[in-house]
């Protein structure tokens, strides 16, 4: 039996507070790339013809100049407000359903039940927390407005005041556009995310038996591959629910005819390269994110656990 199998599973606790903490430092490190990426889903740039769509060093330079460095961090209010709760709803629910998947005589869980086990993490986390968060980041991500300048007034003043704002003019579910294509992202991300991980993880353990556990740098290797997975892979989808979820309702239309509407429009004016807008920003922000989340998140979870066994062992020998 493996040295991951041999462990005991990870109370909710140490997935809150371990996941929490990681979800907080890949925010902090990689929120400027994020707001890059949803400008350049956003841009209308490259249509005409003999043009380029303007790249991800371009666009990032003009929203320093235009509008100063701290707009890279527009929305990070949203993503911190999420983060807490997102991570600890991916790591338990992915252990939940990595358990309940599990063979019952051996209590290990194959390749397949694994991506299963991320498929159902990526959809739980997206219902729950992603969706609502994305509407409200993307909002203000959105607002091309200087920071430097106080007279030019947001429409949104920060993410309490985008959900107030959204929910007042367009109701609750205006929160909620998008959940289906945010779902299906969050599920590949997730699926993907997690079987690359467990099997790389597993390979690296088999390569230095001598190790208990991984070092911290080998955990942030191993995030950076298994982490670059699924934007490759969902992009598309990425770009057209950024696109519905900066835009208002259209009376009438149901949330079906509006992504075919998006994607036909995205198609006729803009080309195949559009539904890839921003896949360079993408992977550099969801890769070293990953690295980041499993490194610290490894990190913290063992700490933890040292500290609660050092409790229990003093409780059992007083």
């Amino acid at each position: 039996m493996s040295r991951a199998a041999e462990k005991k599973p990870v109370g909710f606790a140490t997935q809150l507070t371990a996941g929490g903490i990681a979800g907080a430092m890949e925010a902090l490190c990689c929120q400027p790339l994020d707001t890059i990426k949803v400008r350049m889903q956003l841009s209308k740039s490259g249509r005409a013809p003999g043009t380029k769509p303007r790249g991800f060093i371009a666009t990032g330079a003009m929203i320093v100049r235009r509008e100063t460095p701290l707009a890279l961090y527009k929305g990070l209010g949203a993503v911190l407000s999420g983060i807490v709760p997102k991570m600890a709803i991916r790591f338990a629910s992915f252990e939940k359903y990595k358990a309940w998947l599990a063979d019952r005589e051996t209590g290990k869980t194959s390749v397949g039940n694994i991506f299963l086990a991320g498929l159902g993490a990526g959809v739980t986390e997206a219902v729950l927390v992603v969706t609502p968060m994305e509407v409200v980041k993307i909002r203000l991500q959105a607002q091309q407005h200087s920071l430097a300048d106080p007279l030019e007034a947001p429409r949104y003043r920060n993410a309490g005041h985008a959900v107030y704002a959204i929910v007042r003019e367009e109701g609750f579910s205006a929160l909620y556009r998008g959940v289906t294509l945010t779902a299906l992202r969050q599920a590949t991300n997730q699926g993907a995310n997690f079987t690359a991980y467990q099997e790389l993880k597993k390979f690296a353990h088999n390569l230095q038996p001598e190790l208990t556990d991984l070092p911290s740098y080998q955990h942030m290797v191993i995030g950076l591959i298994s982490g670059a997975m699924g934007p490759f892979s969902n992009a598309p989808i990425d770009t057209i629910k950024t696109r519905l979820q900066k835009s208002e309702a259209v009376p009438g239309q149901s949330a079906f005819q509006r992504i075919a509407a998006i994607a036909g429009d995205m198609w006729r004016q803009e080309g195949m390269r559009s539904f890839y807008k921003g896949i360079t920003p993408r992977v550099l922000r969801v890769a070293p994110g990953q690295a980041i989340v499993f490194a610290v998140y490894e990190r913290v979870r063992k700490v933890m656990e040292t500290l609660q066994g050092s409790s229990e062992d003093r409780i059992h020998s007083e």
